[in-house]
């Protein structure tokens, strides 16, 4: 028997991948009006971003329960030598908390290991995918635990705005709140420090922001994963991601950002997550 890795629908991590390397992922809730959904499961990307942009109801999200954490475990439990729980930063999402109650309440003889990686997006997922492919070459429990903990300090992630408005009425702002009263047409560069999100910057336009995210990965040494990941303008990533190939020798993963974050970051995000080696 092989460890499990568990995972929330908020790491955004293609769907091949999921598949292949065999990730559990609870997910996170968003709701229209009285109706919810699992993000990712009951409404795709496309169906959730059409409705964002039409619908006069703004969604909320919610966390996985402790119970939806108990099912996944339970059903890995007794296939699995381990369990490791890797998820969203704790200070944008109670998810972690929901983990960690559903561990205590399982009550199974199966260890099972959860971890705070303080991020979210693809900057939660590569630590995730590192995690599976470590798991899938037989590496133990500890092992593979230690190697994330230290895994957690060298994954960054950038991301643009090209509003914050939907990240305050989420109440998921942090520090990046100082950002709020700045003049029309300004667009906010974002980044996450010890978990939460602070001002990276700002441009007074797209492409001056696309220009801040090629700089962050050219000033970036080291880089063993990046992905370019975004909203609502898949063209957007796509020539990002090109831009990036004619300078970096290695796989630049497109992942688009599901409902959950989708609900906080809005239309138009562009970012770039990456992992670099200790």
């Amino acid at each position: 028997m092989a460890v499990k890795i568990v995972t929330d629908n908020t790491a955004d991590i293609p769907y091949h991948l999921i598949k292949d390397l065999d990730i559990t992922v609870v997910p996170s809730y968003v709701t229209f009006g009285t109706t919810q959904y699992r993000g990712g499961v009951d409404i795709t990307e496309e169906e959730f971003y059409n409705r964002l942009l039409n619908d006069c109801v703004l969604p909320v999200t919610s966390q996985p329960s402790p119970q939806d954490f108990i099912n996944a475990y339970v059903s890995l439990a007794n296939r699995a030598d381990g369990i490791l729980s890797i998820h969203i930063s704790s200070k944008l999402s109670g998810t972690l908390n929901s983990a960690e109650q559903a561990k205590k309440l399982a009550g199974l003889k199966c260890p099972i290991e959860i971890i705070d990686t303080y991020n979210l997006s693809m900057a939660l997922g590569f630590i995730v995918i590192a995690a599976a492919r470590m798991a899938s070459e037989g590496k133990k429990l500890p092992e593979i635990r230690d190697s994330v903990i230290d895994m957690i300090p060298n994954t960054k992630i950038l991301l643009l705005f090209d509003t914050l408005e939907y990240l305050y009425l989420g109440g998921r702002i942090g520090k990046a709140k100082s950002l709020l009263g700045s003049i029309l047409n300004i667009k906010p560069l974002l980044t996450i420090k010890d978990g939460e999100f602070i001002p990276a910057g700002r441009v007074h336009s797209r492409l001056k922001g696309k220009e801040k995210l090629l700089e962050f990965v050219k000033g970036t040494t080291n880089i063993e994963d990046l992905a370019v990941i975004y909203t609502t303008f898949p063209d957007d990533a796509s020539e990002l991601a090109a831009n990036i190939s004619s300078f970096y020798n290695s796989v630049v993963t497109i992942a688009r950002v599901g409902p959950v974050l989708g609900v906080h970051g809005g239309p138009g995000v562009l970012g770039i997550a990456l992992r670099k080696t200790q």
